[in-house]
């Protein structure tokens, strides 16, 4: 049985974005596959302020369960200022003993979402 991995990504906002969020989590579950693990969980950060954090609720389920792989399709997707996305990085690995798997460097996605 493969190990298990869980997933974040911050949803573009733009609707016509639909496709590359779904090419997003295809590839976030395919590099989850290559490098062995299955990719059980998806935790989405949609920008909404009435709803819960997907990365308090990603720690949460990390603190809760045996998961301790966690891949992102890149830094950008944790926050946009370098200096948050390592803290939110150092918080999984350092604080939560989790790996982190960041499938592209720290570029920011192709579109201008907000």
């Amino acid at each position: 049985m493969t190990p298990n991995m869980f997933g974040y990504m911050r949803q573009l906002a733009r609707d016509d974005d639909k496709d590359e969020n779904e090419a997003i989590k295809r590839e976030l579950a395919a590099h989850a596959q290559r490098e062995g693990f299955t990719l059980q969980r998806l935790f989405i950060e949609r920008l909404r302020a009435d709803e819960e954090s997907a990365f308090f609720a990603l720690t949460d389920a990390l603190k809760s369960t045996d998961v301790r792989h966690v891949i992102v399709p890149s830094l950008w997707h944790f926050a946009r200022l370098p200096g948050l996305q390592a803290a939110m990085r150092a918080h999984i690995e350092t604080e939560i003993g989790a790996r982190l798997w960041v499938v592209q460097g720290s570029s920011m996605p192709r579109s201008n979402a907000s």
